[in-house]
Order: structure tokens, then sequence, then C-alpha cells
């Protein structure tokens, strides 16, 4: 089972991304976070595999937190989920430590297929 910890400060985005991955047999959402803030709080005691993280987050971005993330939840992995889709997006996102890359404007079970691979993967020392 995916453990899974969505961060993300649209309501309705969590909410809808939350029934739809929880109608996965290997999917369970452990906790959501409104903000970068809220997730650097859960992380620890939630332990999530993935962290599905908006880049675009008020105050404390996607980005920041990811870079955060990596101290607080070492075991985590971060997948980014963002509106903006470009190498300089997605390189800002790995060299913070993002281990996956998911645009908003993509399929949905492309969203699942990141979420599984990145699960799937030795995380990295």
């Amino acid at each position: 089972m995916i453990k899974l910890l969505l961060v993300d400060d649209q309501a309705v985005m969590r909410e809808a991304v939350s029934v739809w991955l929880g109608i996965e047999p290997d999917v369970t959402v452990v906790g959501q976070a409104d903000s970068g803030e809220a997730a650097l709080q859960l992380a620890p005691a939630l332990q999530p595999d993935i962290i599905l993280m908006d880049i675009d987050m008020p105050e404390l971005d996607g980005i920041a937190t990811t870079e955060r993330m990596r101290a607080i939840a070492p075991e985590s992995a971060v997948v980014i989920l963002s509106m903006h889709d470009d190498e300089h997006v997605r390189a800002r996102a790995e060299a913070a430590g993002a281990r996956g890359f998911v645009s908003k404007y993509q399929a949905l079970d492309q969203l699942l297929d990141v979420i599984r691979s990145v699960a799937t993967r030795p995380t990295a020392a």
C-alpha cells in the first residue's frame, strides 16, 4: 500500500485527487495539507511514502517545502504537481529533491503511473 500525503492550497483540488486516488486498491491518502508549513508539520508523524506537492502555494511554495522536506522526512519521496511545465520548472523541482513531476494538465492515470513508479524506486541515499 502506497501512503500518500496530498499538499495543495486549493481545497477542491485536494478533495478531487483524494477521492480519485481513494478508489485505487494500492494507494491510500493518509493526510492532506493546505500549505507547505502544514505539510512540514504532518509529514514526520504520517511517514508517507509519497508527498504529492503543489508547486504554487502562497508563502512557502512547493519547491521550498520540498527542499526542507528532505531533512525532516527523508524516506518520503516528493512528486511535484504543477500548472507550469517547462524545463526550468522541472529542473528546479529536481534540484530541490523531487523524485517525480506531473503537470496538472496531464491525465489522472499519468499521475497514478508517476506515483506508482516513484513509490517502487529505492530512496536515494
